[in-house]
């Protein structure tokens, strides 16, 4: 395994809105929370820009890469492994139509991190026993357009069966009940609308450094 950070792990995941036309302003709001991350030492930040042309989403992963370069926060790239590498970023977040784990692992560097989304218990298994660093899980509260929420009764049988396998909390979680993730077990939390907010951000990060 690849990834040794301090837990209680904050995963930073962009918006995904970024597009080709309004490339030139988001850039500009992505490279700046980056370096809030940075500042707050965030464990972990995906740049999850789907929407973006291949062209853009090395330009903007190489620009991020440079702020995030020796420091303790990892970037990864949603997906798009030979972007990650070709950006010098530390590694991918895989989902379920991306290659597989072993593919990356056999193709890649031995240090490039992977990281997996998972929304089942079994999901999550296969990830551990894959060669996977972490699983992302979820979603553990209800958010929009994610389906029935697993609960925190679900998370915390999951963490059980796969302790030490880092597993991180993700939907619906803000600074009201990121508190009751970590007590189900769950080595961190990840997050869109909590952590792209920098006063929101800095808030949960203060709170989880005490």
């Amino acid at each position: 395994m690849n990834f040794r950070v301090d837990k209680p792990i904050i995963y930073l995941i962009t918006k995904g809105e970024v597009t080709d036309s309004n490339f030139a302003v988001s850039k500009v709001e992505i490279l700046d929370i980056v370096r809030v991350a940075v500042e707050e030492k965030v464990s972990l930040i995906q740049l999850r820009e789907k929407l973006l042309s291949a062209r853009l989403l090395f330009e903007l992963t190489a620009a991020a890469a440079e702020i995030t370069r020796g420091s303790s926060t990892r970037l990864l790239v949603n997906d798009r492994a030979d972007i990650a590498l070709a950006a010098r970023a530390d590694g991918v977040h895989l989902a379920a139509n991306s290659l597989p784990i072993s593919v990356i692992r056999q193709n890649f560097p031995g240090d490039f991190i992977i990281g997996v989304s998972t929304h089942s218990p079994e999901e999550a298994a296969n990830a551990a026993q894959n060669g996977a660093d972490f699983a992302v899980f979820g979603p553990v509260f209800e958010t929009p357009g994610k389906g029935k929420p697993l609960g925190l009764d679900i998370l915390r049988e999951v963490c059980d069966d796969l302790r030490p396998f880092p597993l991180i909390g993700i939907g619906g979680i803000d600074s009201s009940n990121y508190g009751a993730v970590l007590s189900a077990g769950a080595s961190g939390i990840a997050a869109i609308r909590a952590l792209n907010n920098p006063e929101s951000l800095r808030t949960i990060t203060r709170t989880l450094r005490k």
